[in-house]
């Protein structure tokens, strides 16, 4: 047994496997898999085997597809046949909520690639009869999916990872990582048998290993307490039955009659297809618990859970309402067995917060579906330091050091049973809320805040009645215009008309400072620095060259910055940017470069306050000795920070706004938060100020063509790419600057005016098309107060992205007009930001 490999994998699922399978076909050499007990022996061996390609995620929906293609070739290559019955999914709707679901789904599906029919009542019965239709809307129907066998694909992927030099070890547990500075040194314990129990014995090695995976599914919450880390993946039961022989389906068979596609009734939270004869039901019902909180104990192997019928009675009933030949089948088998989950649902996939070259690809509640897909991708990240795709959303550092284990156990509950509740585009779910709240929720709330959740914290989406029941929000929720557009839409026009007040708390903030801070952020980012009580926006690229992060900059002192970066990714910049500082270091080490980094988030919080009337109030309440000229633009110039008393609370103000109107940043400590607002509020009222929520903002930005991290910046675009030329200096050598420019431009970032649908704005899925040819995608999309008309950005390819080529974008099934603008369409010149008073 060798002890010292390129890359080690760690888990010997579905996901190891095609992970290790991958990375040989990549060309990395010297690749070992180890696997505590036998291949398949995790969640894999359990596994129904489905492989829905429905998923809202773009990155996701692009793991998916890959999978599903893959796992077709694999008998080719390997002699061994998967077992993948290509038959078909069918996902059923009752109510014209679920086909609008459906329909936005589609948008993604589009932009990916992935074929759909839709399909009528009256067509489903007419071509399988014993689907019970007189109550359905409709479905959505994918003809390339089906169903595979877990452990038969599996073994494929691990035979052609042999065949292409991969070595296999079974019988091996980890029980120790330790970094050497260039390599991980891996402690294994051979493990033996004894009572059925699986035991480790006195053999021992020492594995070198340059990069290392883990993807040890349900043993997740192990491997994260040997490397010091926090993995919110966690296990949820999972139940599922299966029936007798249905003679109903004996006699369609026997007629000649193809298998019933996979069956998905999401409004009765259930999936259905054949097995031999019979029925599998897989239903997700409420009040599944979570397991192995801590540690998998060691006699649980190959093992299931008691079944618990009554908790699914419900989604059985409705099974047999759907098929009724299934009434008199008796029950055969049943499973019930643990499925890691994530608060979210995503898996985790790539760099673990903190560590180089340690990998993760946990969390995986889809793993057969997701397998394939992820040693694609995951090894293009290893081997080429990008993937194809933009595959952040799935990043390990989206969540925190502030998630706990419980916070993931009642987070990972509630994502199981939401697999088939409504996937509003505007949903926020309930569990472990309010968690992180900055001091001034409670004054937001009074006022009618409905909050969203961003990195933990309780965020203003915005503000609806005073007198809303608990249930607004809920109620309010859709796939169009929904409940709470009003009031978004009188936010928006409320910053345009006279000043609206925005909580920004969830900013993520990072200090850097000391002599070596100048050098190394002109180093790390694509822009000029600013000059001292200045501000720049800037980007930090990744290897390939694309676009890593965003930073807003503000020179405090000569070797002192305070940097400004998105909420939702504040863990992910965090580890970005200290990652970074050591490689910086490693070539510019010495004692004048000496520096610190400093996360901040916590101590600051922000308020945002723009529009035409923002000078107004804050003169109101502003300490200076010409409170008069303060803020004028002589003393207070647009893109420049000051140091300011409003009442008694010192603020450093930014003057810059991301609405695009006279505005400023208000960073102010965290603990005099109540303070400011109130004072904010009070000098307001005159003025007409209003609280405005993250909604209406986002509208408003995209009128000014401002791109977004995690929309239209990621890492599958490069600045130039995005059209952010302005903010790239090339005259300085910037990390991934050479990478960039060897890109090129593969597409374009637009902004489109769009004449859609009466009552209904694009959500920033939908594909674009020039004629019947797709040509890019919607990234954002809203509505516009200014043109009265939805509005959104995305990519094109780079001849169609001059300005007024018309395009078509397609929501609810039908194509709609859609014409690129101007960037900034709203006030091009900026002359409502550098208005002087």
């Amino acid at each position: 047994m060798k002890t010292q490999v390129k890359a080690l994998v760690v888990g010997g699922g579905a996901v190891g496997t095609s992970i290790a399978y991958h990375l040989a076909r990549a060309g990395w050499e010297d690749v070992m898999l180890l696997e505590r007990d036998e291949l398949t022996s995790g969640s894999t061996w359990h596994a129904a085997g489905l492989l829905p390609l429905f998923n809202m995620s773009y990155a996701t929906s692009h793991i998916h597809d890959y999978s599903v293609k893959f796992y077709k070739t694999l008998e080719e290559e390997t002699g061994l046949n998967a077992g993948f019955a290509v038959v078909g999914n069918l996902r059923m709707a009752q109510t014209q909520d679920r086909m609008d679901e459906y329909m936005l789904y589609a948008s993604t599906a589009e932009t990916v690639g992935i074929p759909y029919e839709w399909m009528t009542p009256d067509q489903i019965k007419a071509r399988w009869p014993l689907v019970r239709t007189e109550d359905l809307k409709g479905a959505i129907y994918h003809p390339t999916d089906g169903y595979i066998n877990p452990a038969d694909v599996t073994m494929a992927m691990a035979k052609g990872a042999r065949q292409r030099g991969v070595m296999i070890e079974r019988k091996w547990q980890v029980d120790g990582y330790d970094w050497a500075g260039d390599h991980w040194k891996v402690t294994c314990t051979k493990m033996g048998e004894k009572g059925g129990n699986l035991i480790p014995t006195d053999e021992t090695i020492v594995i070198a290993a340059e990069h290392v995976v883990t993807a040890t599914g349900n043993h997740a919450q192990r491997t994260a307490r040997m490397l010091g880390i926090k993995i919110p993946a966690i296990p949820v039961e999972h139940q599922f039955i299966v029936t007798e022989p249905d003679p109903a389906i004996v006699a369609w068979r026997k007629d000649g009659n193809a298998e019933h596609p996979v069956l998905r009734d999401a409004d009765a939270k259930w999936y259905v297809r054949e097995e031999r004869g019979g029925w599998i039901l897989g239903p997700y019902e409420r009040n599944a618990p979570a397991r192995f909180l801590y540690d998998v104990p060691d006699s649980f192997r190959a093992d299931l859970f008691p079944l618990d019928l009554e908790r699914i009675e419900e989604e059985y009933m409705s099974m047999i309402h759907r098929l009724p030949s299934s009434e008199e089948v008796g029950l055969k088998d049943d499973y019930n067995g643990p499925i890691c989950y994530t608060p979210d649902g995503n898996p985790l996939v790539g760099p673990a917060p903190g560590l180089r070259n340690m990998w993760l690809a946990e969390g995986f509640s889809f793993g057969i579906t997701a397998a394939g897909g992820t040693g694609y991708y995951l090894a293009q990240m290893m081997v080429e330091g990008e993937a194809e795709i933009d595959m952040a959303s799935l990043d390990p550092k989206r969540y925190g050091d502030w998630m706990t284990t419980e916070y993931a156990a009642r987070k990972n509950e509630e994502c199981y049973e939401h697999v088939y509740i409504l996937h509003h585009p505007d949903e926020e779910r309930e569990a472990c809320r309010p968690l992180r709240t900055a001091p001034a929720y409670d004054r937001q709330k009074a006022l009618g805040a409905q909050f969203g959740c961003v990195n933990g914290w309780e965020r203003p989406n915005y503000y609806g009645p005073l007198d809303a029941p608990d249930s607004f929000d809920h109620d309010a929720r859709s796939f169009r215009r929904g409940g709470w557009w009003q009031y978004a839409k009188a936010e928006a026009r409320a910053i345009r008309e006279g000043a609206g007040l925005i909580d920004a708390t969830a900013f993520a903030k990072h200090r850097v400072f000391g002599p070596g801070a100048t050098p190394f952020l002109d180093w790390f980012t694509t822009n000029k620095l600013p000059k001292v009580g200045r501000i720049n926006l800037t980007y930090a690229l990744t290897a390939a060259g694309t676009t890593r992060t965003e930073y807003t900059i503000v020179r405090v002192a000569e070797d002192d910055y305070y940097l400004i970066s998105a909420g939702a990714w504040e863990a992910y910049d965090s580890d970005f940017l200290s990652k970074a500082e050591e490689d910086w270091w490693a070539a510019n080490a010495g004692p004048d470069n000496w520096m610190g980094i400093e996360n901040v988030t916590t101590k600051w919080g922000v308020f945002a306050i723009a529009g035409p009337k923002s000078r107004d109030v804050l003169r109101e309440i502003v300490k200076d000795a010409d409170p008069d000229t303060v803020l004028s633009n002589k003393r207070f110039p647009w893109l420049s920070m000051r140091n300011i008393e409003l009442g008694m609370c010192p603020v450093r103000a930014v003057r810059v706004a991301y609405t695009g109107e006279l505005g400023w940043e208000l960073h102010h400590p965290m603990e005099m938060q109540n303070y400011l607002w109130d004072q904010l509020m009070s000098a307001g009222e005159k003025h007409g100020l209003t609280p405005v929520g993250a909604r209406a903002q986002n509208w408003l930005r995209q009128e000014k063509s401002y791109r977004a991290f995690g929309t239209e910046l990621g890492r599958d675009a490069t600045p130039l790419e995005a059209g952010l030329d302005r903010f790239v200096d090339l005259d300085k050598a910037f990390h991934g600057k050479a990478a960039m420019l060897d890109t090129g431009i593969r597409s374009k970032c637009v902004t489109l005016l769009i004449d859609g649908p009466e009552g209904a704005d694009p959500w920033g899925r939908e594909a674009l098309y020039d004629g019947d040819t797709k040509v890019g995608r919607l990234t954002s999309g809203g509505y516009s107060v200014a043109f009265g008309k939805s509005i959104g950005m995305g990519y094109v390819r780079p001849d169609l992205a001059e300005v007024g080529t018309r395009l078509k974008v397609r929501m609810f099934d039908q194509p709609w007009q859609a014409e690129v603008v101007q960037d900034s369409p709203y006030d091009p010149t900026n002359a409502a930001i550098r208005k002087d008073g």
